[in-house]
């Protein structure tokens, strides 16, 4: 996302990012990142499960989605920085709106299924 933030600030959109790490990690994963939007901590994963987010299981580290996912982040100079707390939950992306309006929203299925920047990007006003 932070590749794409720009874009979606000019269309009046702000980004934030939720994790299941600690403070010190998230200092950390901003300073290795360079990610300047805001990093929200859930350890107790509540946001996880209010969203109905789905945790994956080992089978998952073994699907060709996944294996292509990793090589795509690989070959973009991406790096998994931790394993974090629970590394079989899996993540979303969600658009909000104004008026507690849900615009977009996509579940992870396995790891490295993350919601096309073009779907993100289409689903603001």
């Amino acid at each position: 996302m932070r590749e794409h933030q720009a874009e979606f600030e000019a269309r009046g959109a702000k980004l934030a990012a939720i994790g299941l790490a600690d403070a010190h990690y998230a200092v950390q994963f901003r300073e290795e990142t360079g990610v300047t939007f805001p990093l929200l901590i859930d350890a107790d994963r509540r946001a996880y499960r209010a969203a109905s987010l789905k945790s994956a299981n080992i089978l998952h580290m073994f699907r060709s989605a996944n294996a292509t996912a990793r090589k795509r982040a690989q070959k973009s100079g991406f790096r998994q920085h931790h394993l974090g707390a629970n590394p079989f939950q899996l993540g979303g992306s969600f658009v909000f709106g104004p008026g507690n309006v849900d615009r977009y929203a996509h579940l992870s299925q396995t790891f490295g299924d993350n919601a096309p920047v073009e779907a993100l990007l289409a689903a603001l006003p």
